[in-house]
């Protein structure tokens, strides 16, 4: 029978491995719905409206669901964690709450005034909502990279009665291991939206739509963002490798002398225990996130040279076959990514402070059993209506995203 540890750390696996699926689609289509309407703005151009208004729904829907699985993991933070929030609540508790007060509500408000915006306000102003939905969005990331950053990498604090209290603030929000991963996820980002535009376009053009301009330039979009987004995704990937945490380097790489040389220095640091992180998620969590990047490289690479070929855009059907099913990829790598990077630092909750076992909450096994079994099926339903929704508005094109006059009230999603 699993322990209270083992199901609260599943419940937190399958709420924040969850919730990441929801925001990296999310920073992803507001920066490209953004940069959508500015050129419909500034050109007058009346595809990359109507592009806008067609990609800028199913962002309102991913994000729409995103805020529910949110929600649902800052409960289970209290329910299952209230050890780490007693020790970290000046420093890990801070972050949360300029990430909630400063970017969250930012967010939502303006994304409500553009949502509702359209045909009442001013055109430019218009285009000024997206453009602060979009840098709040990406506000909130780093916030919450601050927090996941303190986490992997303790800095500007000191201890104080047994809780860590914030000293240095610019240490913290400079945190190198959040900063790197703040880097890695924004343009990991932009990769989920490329592959969605290409892939949802591909869908089209196979089907011989009559819409074959507007998904052309979708698909040039998408591929335009994935290779260079890859790009950015390696390099930011490979200096985090640099930093490290010791243990997990030596796990992933399978070097047992220096696995058991590392843990001889944390029984010396820290007293009698197991200081070594499974080994079997952790290199599979590496592995498949950095053959999934060669994979997607690959695809990308391929991808670049035929969308200059209009023949390969308007009717390569193996092309387009590839493009669809390369949708999933880059979520498969970033959950393995998350794998590498959160199972790798157990059994440290707060790293080299503060133990999973001693952050976690006075509960029973059936009280986390009860909590888990909940949380997991309120997760894997909304994944699965975001999915369907998703897949249910975008199969059916930009017919209804034709813009309405400007008399004429606009609620369109």
């Amino acid at each position: 029978m699993e322990s209270t540890l083992d199901l609260a750390r599943s419940m937190f696996a399958v709420t924040a491995g969850g919730h990441f699926l929801f925001v990296a689609l999310t920073l992803g289509l507001a920066t490209v719905v953004a940069v959508m309407q500015t050129r419909a703005t500034i050109g007058g151009s009346a595809i990359h409206l109507r592009m806008t208004r067609f990609w800028g729904r199913l962002y309102v829907i991913n994000y729409a669901m995103g805020i529910v699985t949110g929600l649902v993991m800052e409960f289970q933070f209290g329910l299952n964690w209230s050890g780490l929030m007693h020790y970290t609540g000046s420093t890990f508790g801070a972050a949360l709450a300029m990430e909630t007060l400063l970017a969250f509500f930012l967010e939502s408000t303006f994304l409500g005034l553009w949502i509702f915006g359209w045909g009442r306000l001013n055109r430019w102003v218009h285009l000024a909502t997206i453009w602060v939905v979009a840098l709040t969005a990406y506000a909130s990331a780093y916030f919450i990279l601050v927090s996941n950053g303190l986490m992997q990498n303790p800095v500007g604090y000191a201890v104080v009665d047994g809780e860590m209290r914030l000293t240095d603030p610019v240490a913290v929000f400079t945190n190198p291991a959040a900063l790197q991963a703040f880097g890695h996820v924004g343009s990991a980002a932009l990769v989920v939206a490329g592959f969605l535009l290409a892939g949802v376009s591909a869908y089209h053009l196979r089907r011989r739509t009559s819409e074959q301009e507007f998904f052309r330039r979708s698909l040039r979009i998408g591929v335009g963002l994935t290779l260079p987004g890859l790009v950015v995704v390696t390099g930011f990937g490979g200096v985090q490798f640099e930093i490290m945490q010791g243990m997990k380097g030596a796990v992933f790489g399978g070097d047992a002398a220096q696995v058991a040389r590392y843990q001889e220095m944390m029984v010396a640091a820290h007293g009698p225990g197991d200081y070594v992180p499974p080994a079997g998620p952790v290199q599979a969590g590496g592995t498949v996130m950095l053959a999934l990047c060669a994979v997607m490289l690959l695809i990308s690479l391929v991808s670049f040279v035929l969308m200059f070929f209009p023949a390969a855009v308007r009717g390569l059907r193996a092309w387009h076959v590839l493009l669809i099913a390369a949708v999933p990829l880059p979520y498969v790598a970033m959950l393995g990514g998350w794998v590498l990077r959160e199972i790798g630092r157990q059994p440290w909750v707060v790293y080299g402070r503060l133990t999973t076992a001693e952050a976690l909450s006075d509960l029973t096994p059936g009280q986390v059993r009860v909590s888990f079994f909940g949380f997991t099926a309120l997760f894997v339903a909304i994944v699965a209506l975001n999915a369907w929704m998703l897949a249910r508005h975008a199969r059916r094109g930009p017919e209804e995203s034709v813009v309405t006059p400007v008399a004429v009230p606009v609620v369109s999603y």
